[in-house]
């Protein structure tokens, strides 16, 4: 719980020409395009990416893994580093942050150097021993980028054809027709739907649109994909390309017939479109958002019924966590005092639009095929059965974090200190890649988007670093179109306008990796001046079609621009440089920035400007009064809020992010950002370190590591819930217990970590066990019966009740590392408090838990807590492919979900990110 704490125009000739000199130009030509290669770190960055560098594996390889369990090189060497700093944070120093990251130097010392390769004269590609991480260093630009996409195609060649495929809607026709790939594409390819010439459209309006530095890129990109392209070629003759070529039935293992489709620059387009709209996006639902807001005028009237909607709506709580701390407000998405243009559904009338038609074979019956395989390959029989990227749901929310920042005058060294990386999820191999790219206009190293690589996305400089986490502000709009002529046809500024058909059919058979039978299917999806039609109902009496329009929709990878200027030293040169260069990235992240002299945070993203009478949470109607102001279809361009309007910041004592609210008045796109939010256990510890000051590296190191096994309902609502059990004496023996367990786990720091490194118990067992068994009964128990059976369901249907590490019904799944993003924590202690009659800024509508009685609370607690504790460990943790029933540190461990052939172990849950940078300049340039 928490209270309130106060774009480059058209090139000219000349430019053009001028450009063209430099891609060519040897490195000792290129004149002020050329940064020295300097390293201002001094040894204090580190970064980590488990579980290892390399992402491909040879069919011999593949079959090695399931046999013997060996890994091949680099693709597990990281895993262990990062797995290790569960245990040892506690006794963490700035000597030992080495044992659990990576040197992070530019270049690779001497006697440290495993491999050096040169696919082109122009560009020499050397691995480092410790990692094999590719440090790619180009004398023309031409090369330097040729060679990013080589060792892209060396490290990751299988990942980026999966993804490709999957941002063109082609998952099942690549890779089988399992039933979690033909729901994978069910679920994204209705997100960006595009031909061809979309794509196509997209790549020359970056080159023309953009100046020298559109031309720039796109030359960048052909080159990546030239290099791509070289490697896959070369791996194809000399036979030690990815086995799950094979596998899936594209080349033949004995004679080598089939292909490695050619890649194109469309296909880094589809490929963007992937990344973006897992973690770049924000905003939608707001269809979902008005079926629960009249669910709540239902229950309780117009008028309580919208404050109570807009209690659990919580668009700008005053409890919430924030980023820009100091009070500066940077208003945006709010509520206005009488909104127009909303359109609401006629109950009962909304239905999701249809999307896959002219299902044959396996799509029907879902029926394996029994596949002859010869004896060699059993072992791999049907090992993408499950699909080729098991676990993983682009449906679902994700995000994508964390972020500590401590200003020098608060730190030992008088540096400032940063920690940082993007929480991607966990996979093997990962969908990101380390490498350092040193060339013409790029000296960077850091990690990048497997397939969108030309650049280095998160990472350092000669003399800064930067991340980003998920910003989710809201960029996507609902609009009402309403019908005419027929279901086909809408009313586009008066005028009955037909929609545009796009159609995708998709048909597999059945392979050694994928045994389902033969089967087809199309998806169909209207597309309109508004956004894809999502659903049907009828507003008024009216038939409509609901759309979603996102403004980065055609715009899938203009944010390429903004990535080159973060790897361009003549560019980003301070952090207002780096704020400026942010500002063409489009997508919605918050960024973060430290040099030797400063932290500052921006965030991006592409905010439409809106009629202010709009309300944009929920659906809109398609007039132009209350379109995007500036709205043009061809190419969905609006006007934008400008740069000053994005909440910012440069100097502030300490920033964090775990996608937490950024700003006051700053509108939170989705539910439940209020007074408990993950974001608070960074908050928490930063603000302490920072009033005692002196903070070190290893010290913010450990904040983030103690928070990343810390459960948030344990540390900010369970005092509430002890508050209100502990107003009257506990006479129930079973009870007493379960409540001196809890109060024991409180005190120890409500954690889920190992007794010892390796033990796989925790320190508090049945604590853990009583709260996982506990929260869902007593969150239902609290809210059901006051909501009632609709409204509950409802808001559940816009925020899930929980996601503790273990809970695989939770938005990220069971096995995912990242927890306590989505839940009503937030709201149990806003009513908790209530109850207790402490002051709640920001309270919801009404009190809920006993009806507002704390000894009725107090029995509907101690009621749900009986049954929690009845519950046994097998109950609690059911157990799964890779867990027997009951064995909880085993529940909550992270699975490297393989997108491939090769397998991990798993290890220890932390919420923590991904890749991850531990950085302190010593000085600048």
């Amino acid at each position: 719980m928490r209270r309130p704490t106060a774009r480059l125009r058209t090139a000219t000739a000349a430019t053009v020409i001028a450009l063209a000199a430099a891609l060519l130009a040897p490195l000792g030509q290129a004149g002020a395009a050329e940064p020295p290669n300097s390293d201002y770190c001094l040894g204090r960055c580190g970064d980590i990416l488990p579980p290892g560098e390399n992402g491909n594996a040879t069919l011999v390889e593949i079959l090695g893994n399931k046999a013997f369990g060996t890994h091949p090189a680099h693709s597990d060497d990281q895993l262990g580093k990062y797995d290790a700093l569960v245990a040892g944070q506690s006794t963490l120093t700035d000597d030992k942050l080495n044992s659990f990251f990576n040197d992070a130097s530019f270049g690779v010392p001497g006697g440290q150097v495993a491999s050096t390769s040169s696919p082109r004269p122009d560009v020499t590609i050397t691995r480092d021993k410790a990692t094999g991480v590719p440090h790619i260093k180009g004398t023309t630009r031409y090369g330097t980028e040729y060679g990013a996409g080589y060792a892209a195609g060396q490290d990751r060649l299988w990942l980026m054809d999966l993804f490709r495929h999957i941002g063109r809607g082609e998952l099942t026709s690549f890779a089988g027709g399992a039933l979690a790939n033909q729901g994978l594409e069910q679920e994204f390819w209705p997100q960006a739907p595009y031909t061809e010439a979309d794509l196509q459209a997209q790549v020359d309006r970056i080159r023309t649109a953009n100046g020298p530095r559109g031309e720039q890129a796109m030359a960048d990109a052909q080159a990546y994909v030239d290099g791509i392209n070289a490697y896959a070629k070369q791996s194809k003759d000399g036979r030690y390309f990815p086995g799950e070529y094979v596998l899936t039935g594209k080349i033949d293992a004995i004679t080598n017939v089939g292909e490695i489709q050619p890649f194109k620059v469309t296909d880094l387009i589809a490929l963007a479109s992937v990344v973006g709209g897992l973690f770049g996006g924000g905003g939608g639902g707001e269809v979902q958002a008005a079926l629960s807001l009249q669910a709540a005028q239902a229950k309780y009237g117009v008028a309580e019924g919208t404050k109570v909607w807009e209690s659990f709506r919580e668009r700008n709580d005053p409890e919430a966590a924030l980023t820009v701390h100091d009070g500066t407000s940077f208003p945006y998405a709010t509520k206005p005092a009488n909104a127009r243009g909303t359109a609401l559904p006629d109950p009962g009338t909304v239905v999701p639009e249809q999307l896959v038609y002219d299902r044959t074979g396996s799509a029907v019956t879902k029926a394996k095929a029994d596949v002859r395989v010869p004896e060699r390959l059993k072992p791999l029989k049907g090992i993408f059965n499950n699909g080729a990227l098991p676990g993983f749901d682009i449906g679902k929310p994700r995000g994508m974090s964390n972020a500590l920042l401590v200003s020098g005058s608060r730190t030992a060294s008088g540096n400032p200190v940063a920690v940082f990386g993007p929480q991607t999820g966990y996979f093997a191999p990962q969908l990101l890649m380390l490498q350092e790219i040193q060339g013409p206009g790029i000296s960077a190293r850091g990690a990048s988007f497997a397939g969108v690589g030309m650049y280095v996305q998160l990472g350092r400089g000669q003399d800064y670093a930067w991340s980003a986490t998920s910003a989710g502000q809201d960029i996507t709009d609902t609009y009402t179109v309403e019908l005419c002529q027929d279901a086909a046809h809408y009313l586009y500024r008066g005028v009955c306008t037909p929609m545009e058909k796009l159609e995708k059919t998709n048909a597999w058979k059945p392979t050694t990796a994928d045994n389902t039978a033969a089967g087809s299917y199309r998806m169909q999806v209207w597309r309109t001046n508004y956004g894809i039609v999502s659903a049907r109902a009828t507003v008024g009496g009216k038939q409509v079609a609901y759309t979603s329009l996102r403004s980065t929709y055609r715009h899938e990878a203009d944010s390429i621009i903004g990535f080159q200027m973060f790897n361009d030293p003549t560019y980003v040169k301070d952090a207002a440089t780096f704020q400026q260069a942010a500002q063409h990235v489009d997508y919605a992240f918050n960024w973060f920035y430290a040099d030797s002299r400063t932290a500052a945070y921006y965030n991006s993203g592409k905010n439409p400007v809106r009629n202010p009478d709009v309300d944009p949470s929920l659906p809109i109607a398609a007039d132009r009064a209350y379109e995007w102001q500036g709205f043009d279809p061809v190419y969905n361009t609006a006007d934008y809020t400008p740069p000053a309007q994005h909440p910012q910041s440069v100097g502030q004592d300490y920033y964090i992010s775990w996608n937490n609210k950024q700003a006051k008045d700053y509108t939170s796109a989705g539910f439940g950002n209020g007074s408990v939010h993950r974001g608070n256990l960074l908050d928490d510890r930063v603000k302490a370190l920072v009033a005692q000051g002196g903070v070190t590296r290893a010290a913010l190191t450990r904040a983030m590591a103690q928070a990343a096994v810390t459960d948030l309902r344990g540390e900010d609502v369970l005092p509430e819930l002890l508050k209100v059990i502990r107003s009257a004496p506990v006479t129930d023996p079973q009870l007493a217990t379960a409540v001196e367990q809890l109060e024991s786990w409180k005190a120890d720091g409500a954690q889920r970590r190992e007794t010892a490194q390796g033990s796989h118990t925790y320190t508090h067992p049945d604590a853990v066990r009583l709260m996982d068994a506990w929260w869902p009964l007593l969150i239902e128990a609290e809210f059901r019966p006051g909501l009632g059976d609709g409204l509950y369901s409802a808001l559940t249907s816009n925020l899930s009740t929980d996601e503790a590490p273990s809970a695989g019904h939770g938005p990220t799944g069971a096995h995912a590392g990242s927890a306590f993003q989505y839940g009503w924590w937030s709201y149990a202690d806003k009513d908790l408090r209530t109850v207790l009659g402490e002051p709640v800024a920001g309270p919801l509508g009404r009190a809920y838990c006993g009806g507002g009685q704390l000894s009725a609370c107090r029995d509907v607690l101690l009621g749900t807590l009986g049954q929690a504790a009845a519950k046994t460990p097998a109950q609690v943790y059911p157990g799964d492919a890779g867990c027997a029933a009951g064995n909880q540190w085993c529940a909550d461990s992270i699975v490297q979900r393989p997108l491939g052939g090769i397998s991990q172990s798993a290890i220890n849950w932390q919420n923590r990110p991904t890749y991850q940078q531990v950085v302190e300049f010593a000085s600048h340039r």
